[in-house]
């Protein structure tokens, strides 16, 4: 399917270098060959444990990490080496939100100048319209003007990754990239920044990268859902090929581990995440090469991709 932005065969190496010589003796595989296709107002979600490789994705997409080989292609040109140029239309449109908000802010710098900074480098907006488009982006976020003058440490971990947010859409973006965006918040702020982000979402129009290792949130967020392990994609589908027709043994442990609020059903739910486990250790092969590889994926239906060896083969133990 053609969207607006096709990721094709994306890689991302690191050398290990070792010896006398400080010679390239292996390499680590953080990205190893996946495909992703974004269509405008869609939310697509990436789930994995930390170290799968997830965040270097969405670093690689906006251009923060070097790729080692594939293309990007934005409406249809490869605009692999422009991800990194500063001031290229594609850079305009693919923004980030960090899952840290105040180490991606200046200490130094007040709110107003955090705002303005990608208003300035893609817009000749006057400075009456600067301000006027400042406090709007404040106002869709649930914060007043008097927070232009006030500098980071001044607001809550939540007040600072609803900003992170104004920033991202300051300059209406086609993708906004969200790392880990309320991993570090408490429920009620979630919710709130997840609320807020949903509302810019439908005014703007915009798409989402959802990076998360928390498959609640990602349900109530996303369209569809990429599970990712050693840097390949496990499995691939919608909410409900995910969720209620898991293929993959590492999606299944995933989903055995979310907690359960249900003390009566305690003992079943233990049972099933050892059955789940059971069937790893027994089923290796069938998911993984002899290295430890994750299979290439193979459609199992119109929506749903899996790693599997053999994809005529059917999960033991039930879905």
């Amino acid at each position: 399917m053609s969207g607006l932005i096709e990721i094709k065969d994306l890689k991302v190496h690191y050398p290990i270098r070792s010896g006398f010589l400080n010679r390239v003796t292996d390499y680590v595989y953080a990205v190893d060959g996946v495909d992703l296709s974004f269509e405008e107002g869609k939310t697509y979600g990436l789930v994995g444990e930390s170290g799968s490789g997830k965040s270097t994705i969405g670093k690689a997409i906006v251009g923060l990490e070097k790729i080692t080989s594939g293309e990007i292609y934005y409406n249809g040109k490869d605009v692999s080496k422009e991800a990194r140029k500063r001031r290229s239309d594609y850079r305009q449109n693919v923004q980030m939100i960090f899952q840290d908000a105040m180490s991606s802010f200046n200490p130094k710098k007040r709110i107003v100048d955090v705002l303005a900074e990608p208003i300035r480098n893609f817009t000749n907006m006057t400075p009456d319209e600067e301000r006027r488009r400042m406090i709007e982006l404040l106002d869709i976020v649930g914060l007043t003007e008097d927070a232009l003058t006030k500098y980071p440490h001044q607001f809550s971990g939540g007040q600072r990754q609803r900003i992170g947010v104004a920033r991202a859409v300051a300059i209406n973006p086609k993708l906004i990239i969200a790392d880990e965006p309320v991993s570090a918040l408490d429920l009620s702020v979630q919710a709130q920044v997840l609320n807020f982000m949903k509302r810019i979402q439908e005014e703007y129009n915009v798409s989402y990268l959802f990076i998360s290792h928390d498959l609640g949130v990602v349900k109530h967020m996303c369209d569809e859902i990429a599970i990712m392990y050693r840097g390949r994609f496990t499995e691939y589908g919608n909410k409900e090929d995910i969720y209620e027709d898991p293929q993959h043994i590492y999606t299944r442990r995933l989903l055995s581990a979310i907690p359960q609020i249900d003390p009566n059903n305690r003992d079943e739910h233990k049972k099933n995440r050892l059955r789940v486990e059971k069937i790893y250790q027994e089923n290796q092969s069938k998911y993984f090469s002899e290295n430890g590889r994750v299979y290439d994926l193979k459609a199992v239906s119109d929506t749903h991709s899996v790693a599997l060896k053999d994809v005529s083969s059917t999960l033991e133990g039930g879905a």
